[in-house]
């Protein structure tokens, strides 16, 4: 079986080819600057296939129908590809960023599917309609073929009220939908069955703190395999410091901001979303500048980094409170993954809660999933590379093969 992963943006389209038996990469790649006077497509086939190899081509891609033509020729290509044809794809997988309240879980995609994707693009006004019109150009591709949703937003759907609701008139949120939905749902998910899998236990079993770090980032609290609370709220704004996004801020400063500044709401979202987080602090958000920087006595970028770890302690420190027990600290993306300083920071001076690192392994740089804690950390802290287009396959296939 083989599986087609497809993450559409307004001016990109981004895929994955997977063989379901070994769940091995057959080839991957992105299109860029969709609609623009260049477009930039880059394509590899993996180690294992008949002809390993990279390509790039810089023509004009005019629209989405004609890129994800592109692909499925270079898909077949007698160079470049790995299937004869498209009639060997068995089935589509579709990252959709905003479910709202309709969708729990993948969802086999029909008319229907797709009305309710388009009801919710007011909550994501960015990116439901570039995955929407990915979907709408693949099923015309794929006509034969199962196509399936999946939800940044779904594995977040088990919080309780209590945790998704905000304190403001509950009309609003029956009128408006405005409540916490949580995003990176779909990495979420996979780190926790992973890390479920190397502690030796069902998923229904354990408790996590999943940490997501990257340019976005965000946390959850893994209860009994299923989430709680997470940091994003009803936009992915809130929670952690991140690349170039505020995250928690007193909303009183948008007031604040209109009266003494007389920005427009526009301006002031614009600013919050993409000159705050690392940027605003130090003027970049690349932890490598930024590490770089702090390493030469720079006061601001050693500030971006305070702040950073210390907002991940705190989010840390809440979901503790919310779990009671945990089995495990995980961190995945680029920054959880790849950045030793950050972890150690951000669970420094907690050993009183049993959580402890052993600095060696924390310092290693190895592509596996690892565990990084003491002997005698009663905690464990853990490193999980995250792959959300495997999942979505995976999820792609569950559906597909009921």
């Amino acid at each position: 079986m083989k599986t087609l992963v497809i993450n559409s943006g307004s001016s990109s389209i981004k895929y994955k080819l997977f063989d379901m038996e070994s769940e091995a990469v057959l080839a991957a790649g992105v299109i860029e600057r969709i609609g623009e006077e260049s477009s930039k497509l880059e394509h590899k086939k993996y180690p294992g296939t008949e002809r390993e190899g990279k390509t790039e081509q810089n023509d004009r891609v005019a629209n989405h129908e004609e890129g994800l033509g592109k692909v499925v020729a270079l898909l077949t290509d007698a160079d470049y590809g790995v299937i004869r044809d498209r009639a060997e794809i068995d089935a589509v997988g579709h990252r959709v960023v905003h479910g709202g309240e309709a969708f729990h879980a993948p969802t086999v995609i029909d008319d229907s599917t797709i009305a309710a994707i388009e009801a919710n693009a007011s909550l994501a006004p960015l990116h439901n309609p570039a995955n929407l019109t990915g979907i709408k150009v693949a099923r015309e591709m794929f006509k034969d073929v199962p196509q399936v949703a999946i939800f940044d937003t779904a594995f977040h759907q088990s919080m309780p009220a209590k945790a998704y609701q905000y304190a403001i008139p509950y009309a609003l949120y029956k009128e408006l939908g405005i409540r916490r939905y949580g995003f990176h749902g779909t990495s979420h998910r996979y780190v926790t069955k992973k890390a479920a899998a190397l502690l030796g236990k069902k998923e229904d079993e354990v408790n996590l703190i999943t940490v997501h770090l990257g340019n976005g980032s965000s946390m959850s609290a893994i209860k009994n395999g299923k989430c709680v609370d997470t940091s994003l709220g009803m936009t992915p704004l809130a929670g952690l410091v991140m690349g170039t996004r505020c995250g928690d801020i007193d909303p009183a400063v948008h007031a604040f901001l209109a009266k003494q500044k007389g920005m427009s709401i526009e301006e002031i979202d614009t600013l919050f979303n993409k000159e705050s987080g690392l940027k605003g602090i130090c003027g970049m958000n690349d932890m490598r500048d930024i590490h770089t920087a702090r390493e030469k006595g720079d006061a601001q970028a050693q500030l971006a980094v305070d702040m950073l770890t210390y907002r991940n302690k705190k989010y840390i420190g809440s979901y503790l409170a919310v779990l009671g027990r945990v089995d495990a600290i995980v961190f995945t993306a680029g920054i959880g993954e790849n950045d030793s300083d950050v972890r150690a920071l951000s669970l420094e001076g907690l050993e009183n809660f049993g959580i402890e690192v052993d600095q060696t392994k924390n310092g290693e740089r190895k592509k596996e999933a690892r565990f990084i804690n003491t002997e005698s950390s009663t905690v464990k802290v853990m490193i999980v590379p995250t792959d959300e287009e495997l999942e979505i396959a995976q999820q792609t296939m569950e559906i597909v093969g009921q």
